[in-house]
């Protein structure tokens, strides 16, 4: 395509800046009315003044643009790349007022005087939320990119972008990658192994051995049930099941049922409950004495709550140790989910499941919220206005398979958890008529979390280290909640840190810490195997079905189908 020529930019006039003046005044008198108090009058004259400062060199540099061989700064706001958003006047006059507001506004929060810290950050989560969606990029008239797809296509971009509209408004939920693509069974949760026992809340599967000799101590990985288990499970070059199999590791994995009404009563006290049934029956099928055990996210709490009960019934021995991936017992700093968690929303959520379970597609929203410019608006812009195909991703695919929750368990677990941070409080909780006391775990635990996780923030899970009272290995991973987790070692992505000397908060962590390339299943293994190196040959019980617990189907089950 050739490039039009340049023209004149396009000069902001003084009802330009008399608009936006006017914007940011019934912005404040509209928080005004509605009851939120606003910054001191001199500061709010000096926002005023830095905006008018900031608007007025804004003006500058399109009345007097660089010349044509200045080379313009990298964009790097992906909603902005398209280079119509600079080579356009127009356009790159919007692209920067927009930048200047959204600045300005955020700005504005931090000014607020008379607020909490946590009323505080709910606001600026509440205006980052406003700020991303009032983006010129969401909207077909002020998009160059979706204008000239449009003029390109004739407008049939905006018919496949309302047909993807209409079917996510269907079916309830955003589109993020193309459903055709993947399939369970197939070329995801593909690792070959069999149920071996099913209850009305899980199914465990027990993987094939790939190797002569395994580890005498087998792994019982326990999934959080707000997603389906494979994501531990991706492809088969993601999947850390298959990986850990070829360790030489015996794996088992619990695959915990999506809520339906006959689980209306279902609460945490069930899920500890579940987590120690499948401890018991794999020690007894494989005749140990121990299991080591793994708890991802939610689940990992609940391991955390279930090594707890068992330390309190003297019982510790049956758990080997523990893994805790980017799992929280300390709600204190646990992040954006904060802003979901108060008296009037907790409220409204208790209304949401009339027959006795929470529709998981609510809970996918929540999460898509926490990271609506990617999980949202990139969308909306990409699907319903430019009609792009969907791009195959496994990872998305399993973000959008949801899955319901016990509505009696999700109501007490954020006001329990999130809202009151009782876990950590010796004696508060009971599970089992027991009361828990995390001080008194003293089982060996290997504890992971995401530099970048916005659903378990690295400082929250962290504190699991200032609450257990057993030895401990720490490990910081690149990124963030899932591909600081689902990292395969051949993908040769990301880093970890490690630090082997003590260390009494995160930033002292890092600060001491060795940065090593790559994943840290290595570590983990290693980890592992100098635990309890002891090795068996790979047969009888070892093998899915030639033990005391018969097959019941192939692996993934049903569970996992279950809709």
């Amino acid at each position: 395509m050739t490039e039009a020529p340049a023209s004149k930019p396009v000069v902001p006039d003084l009802a330009d800046l008399q608009h936006w003046t006017w914007l940011m005044g019934r912005a404040q008198q509209m928080m005004l009315e509605a009851g939120v108090p606003l910054a001191a009058p001199d500061t709010i004259a000096e926002q005023a003044r830095d905006f008018w400062s900031d608007y007025l060199t804004l003006w500058q540099r399109f009345t007097t643009p660089p010349a044509p061989e200045a080379e313009r700064p990298k964009e790097k706001d992906r909603r902005f790349a398209n280079p119509a958003w600079r080579v356009n006047p127009a356009f790159d006059w919007m692209r920067q007022s927009y930048a200047l507001i959204a600045d300005h506004m955020l700005r504005g929060v931090d000014a607020l005087e008379g607020i909490d810290e946590k009323t505080r950050a709910q606001l600026k989560f509440a205006t980052s939320g406003f700020v991303d969606a009032m983006s010129p990029s969401n909207f077909a008239i002020t998009n160059p990119e979706v204008i000239e797809k449009t003029i390109e296509t004739r407008g049939q971009n905006l018919l496949t972008g309302l047909t993807n509209m209409l079917s996510d408004m269907g079916k309830g939920q955003l589109t993020h990658t193309d459903g055709t693509a993947f399939e369970v069974g197939r070329n995801l949760a593909a690792t070959p192994g069999k149920v071996v026992k099913r209850t009305p809340l899980y199914e465990l599967i027990q993987y094939t051995p790939t190797t002569d000799t395994v580890l005498a101590t087998p792994l019982v990985i326990f999934p959080p049930w707000i997603n389906r288990f494979y994501i531990l499970d991706l492809t088969p070059e993601k999947s850390l099941i298959r990986w850990a199999v070829e360790q030489g590791i015996t794996v088992f994995m619990v695959s915990w049922k999506s809520a339906d009404a006959s689980m209306a009563d279902v609460i945490w006290d069930d899920y500890v409950a579940a987590q120690l049934d499948a401890i018991d029956t794999v020690r007894a099928l494989l005749d140990v004495p121990a299991v080591h055990t793994v708890g991802y996210c939610v689940a990992g709490t609940t391991l955390a709550a279930t090594l707890a009960l068992l330390a309190a019934k003297g019982a510790a021995a049956r758990v080997a140790s523990a893994t805790f991936l980017t799992a929280q017992v300390d709600f204190a700093q646990a992040g954006e989910l904060l802003h979901f968690v108060d008296d009037e929303q907790l409220k409204m959520i208790g209304t949401l499941s009339p027959q006795g379970y929470l529709d998981g597609r609510y809970l996918a929203a929540t999460f898509n919220l926490l990271r609506g410019r990617d999980l949202i608006w990139s969308y909306v812009t990409n699907n319903y206005l430019l009609g792009k195909d969907y791009v195959p991703f496994d990872l998305l695919h399993w973000n959008g398979d949801v899955t319901n929750l016990p509505a009696k368990w999700h109501l007490a677990y954020l006001t329990d958890l999130y809202r009151d941070n009782l876990l950590v409080q010796p004696g508060a909780m009971q599970v089992c008529d027991t009361p828990l006391d995390l001080t008194k775990v003293e089982t060996p635990a290997y504890v992971q979390a995401g530099r970048e996780d916005h659903i378990a923030p690295a400082d929250s899970v962290w504190k699991l280290t200032q609450h257990l009272r057993g030895p401990l290995r720490f490990v910081l991973a690149g990124s963030g909640h899932i591909a600081g987790v689902v990292n395969p070692p051949a993908a040769g992505k990301y880093q970890h840190w490690i630090n082997d000397g003590a260390a009494d908060s995160l930033d002292a962590f890092v600060a001491g810490a060795r940065e090593v390339k790559g994943s840290w299943w290595n570590d983990w293994a290693d980890w592992l195997r100098a635990l309890a190196p002891a090795t068996v040959p790979a047969d009888g019980a070892r093998r899915p079905g030639e033990g005391a617990l018969p097959a019941l189907e192939e692996a993934p089950g049903s569970y996992v189908r279950a809709r």
